[in-house]
C-alpha cells in the first residue's frame, strides 16, 4: 500500500469489517468468547494461532486501537490498559527484577515518582535520578545492574526535552531499555521510537482522548519487549475496557486537527505571558527562552498543548489567581478540549518532598494551564482577569 500521511492513517486505518460492511468500527462489548471446537481453543491459548480467548487478554476493539498507535508512532506491538499509570507501572514492572535498578529523568510525573520511590523498593528495584542540565553525567549513573532508562518528554509539568537521539545511542551502547513516556507531545508531534526508544507508554486519558471522557493507557515497542509485557498484563489484569478503546480510536481520527489547534493557541498564549509585567517565568517548549528551544524544534512537530508560568507573588498569588479565573477550569487533568489551570505543588506533584519539587522547577507559584481549543482572546482575557483580580 501507498505510504500515507498521519491524518489518513489516523481516519483509515481500521480492523476488518464483520459481514455487516459498517463504516465505522462497532463495539464489541463482550467478557469472553466462543471457540469453534476443541482443537481451535487448543490452539488459541497454546499462542499458535491468533484471536480472542477473553476480554482481559484481548478484544477487537483494544486490537484495533493499538494497531493504530503502532502505524502512527513507528512501533511493532502494543498492549492498551486501563489507566496511564497502569501503562507507565507494567512497561517498567513486567521487565524489571528484584535487583534491577532503573536510570530517570528526575523530571517525572508525581505518581511516577511514586512508583520509583515507594513501590518498587518494596521489591528490591532500586533507581538513581538523573538530571537534564546536566547530560554529561547521565552515563556515570548507568551501575552494572541498570535495566532500564526511563524518561518524560516534554516533562510534567517542567516541560523539560530530553535529546532522544543521543539517549537512545546511549541506551543501545549499554544494551538498556529505552522507555519514553510520549503523552505530552502524542504521536502527532514526536515519534521516540525514531529516535532509538525501545518503548513508547502514553497515558491516552490526556491528548489522544481529549475530550476528558475516558481513561487509558498504553504501552507500545519492540515485539520481543511487548511480548512481557503482554504477559505480565494478561496475568495482573490492567486491562482497557473495549469501551474506552472504541472512544479513544475514534479520537484519534481527530488528535491532527486538534493538537495542530492546542498547539497554535499555546504559541500565543505562551508569547502573551511572556511579555506580561505581572509574570515572572513562562516555559514552553517552542518559545525562544526555553533553555532545549533548538532540541524542542529538532525532534517535535509543534511545541505542545501545555504552558507554565510562574506569576509574581509566589504560592498565595498563585492561589488567588486560580480563585479568580470564570472559564478556565480548575482541574487536576489536562488535554481536554477546555482549558484547563492547575497548581502542581498542591495537587499532581503534592506528595514530593519541597526539595524534590525545586529540583525538578515546580515552585510553590507555578501553575500550568492546559491550553484548550476555546478562542485565543477568550483564554487570554480570563487569564488576564484573574491576574489582576489576585493583585488586589
Amino acid at each position: 500500500m501507498e505510504e500515507r500521511n498521519f491524518e489518513t492513517d489516523a481516519i483509515r486505518a481500521q480492523s476488518e469489517r464483520t459481514p455487516y460492511r459498517e463504516h465505522s468500527v462497532p463495539l464489541y462489548l463482550t467478557s469472553s468468547f466462543v471457540f469453534d471446537d476443541a482443537e481451535h481453543a487448543r490452539a488459541l491459548f497454546a499462542d499458535e494461532m491468533p484471536g480472542n480467548i477473553y476480554t482481559r487478554f484481548s478484544n477487537p476493539n483494544n486490537t484495533e486501537l493499538i494497531q493504530k498507535l503502532c502505524l502512527l508512532e513507528g512501533t511493532e506491538d502494543g498492549i492498551a490498559t486501563a489507566s496511564g499509570m497502569a501503562a507507565m507501572y507494567i512497561s517498567m514492572a513486567s521487565l524489571l527484577k528484584s535487583g534491577d535498578h532503573v536510570l530517570a529523568s528526575r523530571s517525572v510525573f508525581g505518581s511516577t515518582h511514586q512508583i520509583l520511590n515507594i513501590i518498587f523498593p518494596k521489591i528490591n528495584i532500586t533507581h538513581t535520578y538523573a538530571d537534564l542540565a546536566d547530560p554529561g553525567s547521565w552515563e556515570s549513573k548507568i551501575q552494572p545492574n541498570t535495566k532500564m532508562i526511563f524518561v518524560e518528554t516534554p516533562s510534567n509539568p517542567g516541560l523539560d526535552i530530553v535529546d532522544l537521539e543521543w539517549l537512545g545511542k546511549l541506551a543501545n551502547k549499554h544494551n538498556l531499555i529505552l522507555n519514553v513516556d510520549n503523552c505530552f507531545a502524542t504521536p502527532y508531534l514526536q515519534n521516540p521510537a525514531k529516535w532509538g526508544a525501545h518503548l513508547v507508554t502514553h497515558s491516552a486519558t490526556k491528548f489522544i482522548d481529549g475530550q476528558g471522557r475516558v481513561i487509558g493507557g498504553a504501552v507500545l515497542g519492540k515485539k520481543e519487549l511487548i511480548k512481557e509485557v503482554r504477559f505480565f498484563a494478561r496475568h495482573t489484569g490492567p486491562s482497557m475496557s473495549p469501551f474506552n478503546a472504541w472512544v479513544l480510536s475514534k479520537s484519534l481520527e481527530t488528535l491532527a486537527v486538534r493538537m495542530d489547534r492546542h498547539c497554535q493557541n499555546a504559541m500565543e498564549l505562551a508569547n502573551h505571558l511572556e511579555s506580561h509585567s505581572e509574570v515572572l517565568k513562562v516555559k514552553y517548549p517552542f518559545l525562544p527562552s526555553h533553555p532545549q528551544y533548538a532540541l524542542a524544534k529538532k525532534q517535535m512537530k509543534s511545541g505542545g498543548g501545555i504552558v507554565t508560568f510562574e506569576i509574581k507573588g509566589g504560592i498565595d498569588r498563585g492561589r488567588k489567581f486560580l480563585n479568580s479565573l470564570k472559564m478556565l477550569s480548575h482541574s487536576a487533568n489536562l488535554g481536554d478540549t477546555r482549558s484547563i489551570a492547575t497548581h502542581p505543588a498542591s495537587t499532581t506533584h503534592s506528595k514530593l518532598t519541597d526539595t524534590e519539587r525545586m529540583a525538578v522547577g515546580i515552585t510553590p507559584g507555578l501553575i500550568r494551564i492546559s491550553v484548550g481549543l476555546e478562542n485565543i482572546q477568550d483564554i487570554t482575557n480570563d487569564i488576564d482577569q484573574a491576574i489582576a483580580t489576585s493583585s488586589l
